[in-house]
């Protein structure tokens, strides 16, 4: 029986005494434990144990020297290159019983199991860390069109490992992708998932999981009703966040395009964690009241005919995606032919100004024919008739000028051949060729 507890006490010192020497770990339990890391991010492998003098540390991947520690110092000598200014120990912590390993940007290659192995004067533990490694980088929900079909793309840059993909319509219906592509057979993996939406009004909503590192993102689109505006017009274009689709307190970028076949024109750009707003318009324009209320609305002023077409708004953020389409219409405003309204108004000014000087015109030849000698016309009489002649010709002008497509512009010279015959005659010619009383001498009836 001393013999035996003689024997146990020397293979307990056998690691301590011959440092480098590869230690055996078939005969020794071990705990298991999963730690998942991220691709090109940092991770830690837990070891702990009971703190002792005469401390060696091993790390091996299988077969795989990883990391080595006696006698005080770092044993790099066998270590395998890949591993080389990646891995360290938290020396300061060894003597508290910390003999986990530091591993910096990780890569897929980095995946498998570690032992860890302690071995004091007091006794050995081994343990065993499983390493697992994913990728996901944060998804986009695209809407392309070209001359024929629309299409809603999502798109992942880096994903492992494969993620599940669901697509539903009228979040509800589940339905298969048109067309997926995935680049990296070996990972980790680009992915484009399509679905063809030509036509449809339903909202379509894409959902990317990664199982490994229990992360999903969602992407929705929608499409408003169409909207009908006139020329000159002003319009506000919808865009608004659901709650339960971006939280409160969750960073989040706004972004307004115009889609045309095969491209998209930026039009306005908003970031929540710093307040940037961007306009690339000046007839664009953000309510700084809807915005606090969680309202991107874009309002565009002063419509145009070329401002038909399809807008965009795109609001995303680490976990989701939520783009709304709405197609705007802008109609000529109504007019009438110039051919038609300028006729019209030329007949219409025409009567008005003659009745305006006809009665003046006819008491004018009354006091002429009958009273000229005790009533000759004075300078007063002729300029106030004249004014208002003046001042009809310059109402018909305006008025054309105004109504019509064409700007009238009149000289003295050529106003003479351009007013109408019947606006021209004199106080001195008598109206039909016949005398007409005047009024004096029709009071004195």
């Amino acid at each position: 029986m001393k013999a035996q507890a003689v024997l146990a006490f020397f293979f307990t010192l056998i690691p301590s005494l011959c440092g480098p020497q590869d230690a055996s770990f078939s005969h020794v339990s071990m705990n298991e434990q999963i730690v998942t890391g991220r691709l090109g991010e940092d991770v830690i492998l837990p070891c702990s144990f009971e703190s002792g003098p005469n401390v060696v540390i091993h790390w091996k991947n299988q077969d795989t020297n990883v990391y080595s520690y006696y006698r005080d110092s770092d044993q790099l000598e066998k270590q395998d290159p890949r591993y080389v200014n990646r891995i360290s120990l938290f020396h300061g912590e060894i003597h508290n019983g910390n003999a986990s390993l530091s591993f910096r940007r990780l890569t897929l290659q980095d995946e498998g199991i570690y032992v860890c192995y302690v071995g004091t004067s007091l006794g050995k533990i081994t343990k065993k860390i499983v390493l697992k490694v994913g990728a996901f980088v944060t998804p986009v929900m695209k809407y392309e069109k070209n001359t024929t079909n629309s299409f809603l793309i999502c798109n992942v840059l880096s994903v492992f490992p494969y993620p599940i993909i669901t697509w539903k319509v009228d979040n509800n219906t589940s339905i298969s992708e048109n067309n997926g592509k995935e680049v990296g057979s070996l990972g980790p993996f680009h992915i484009n998932s399509r679905v063809n939406i030509t036509g449809s009004n339903s909202s379509y909503q894409c959902e990317i999981e990664n199982p490994l590192l229990k992360q999903t993102w969602t992407g929705r689109w929608t499409r408003k009703d169409v909207l009908h505006k006139m020329q000159s017009e002003n319009v506000l274009l919808s865009c608004k966040p659901e709650n339960s689709f971006f939280p409160p307190n969750q960073d989040f970028t706004v972004t307004w395009y115009r889609v045309e076949s095969g491209s998209a024109l930026l039009l306005a750009y908003f970031k929540n964690s710093s307040q940037e707003t961007l306009i690339n318009q000046p007839r664009l324009s953000w309510k700084e009241e809807l915005i606090n209320s969680r309202d991107f609305s874009l309002t565009v002023k002063d419509l145009h005919l070329s401002d038909s077409g399809e807008y965009l708004c795109d609001i995303s953020s680490n976990e989701s995606t939520l783009l709304t389409s709405q197609t705007l219409h802008v109609e000529a405003s109504p007019r009438a032919p110039a051919g038609i309204i300028v006729p019209v108004l030329v007949a219409v000014v025409s009567a008005v100004l003659l009745l305006s000087v006809a009665p003046r015109a006819v008491r004018s030849k009354r006091c002429i024919g009958f009273h000229r000698e005790r009533h000759p016309p004075t300078n007063q009489d002729s300029s106030s008739a004249g004014t208002t002649e003046e001042n009809v010709v310059l109402l018909l002008l305006l008025l054309l000028s105004r109504f019509s497509c064409v700007r009238l512009c009149a000289t003295p010279q050529t106003a003479a051949h351009q007013a109408p015959p019947s606006l021209g005659f004199s106080r001195q010619e008598h109206w039909s060729g016949l005398p007409f009383p005047s009024p004096m001498h029709e009071s004195e009836k």
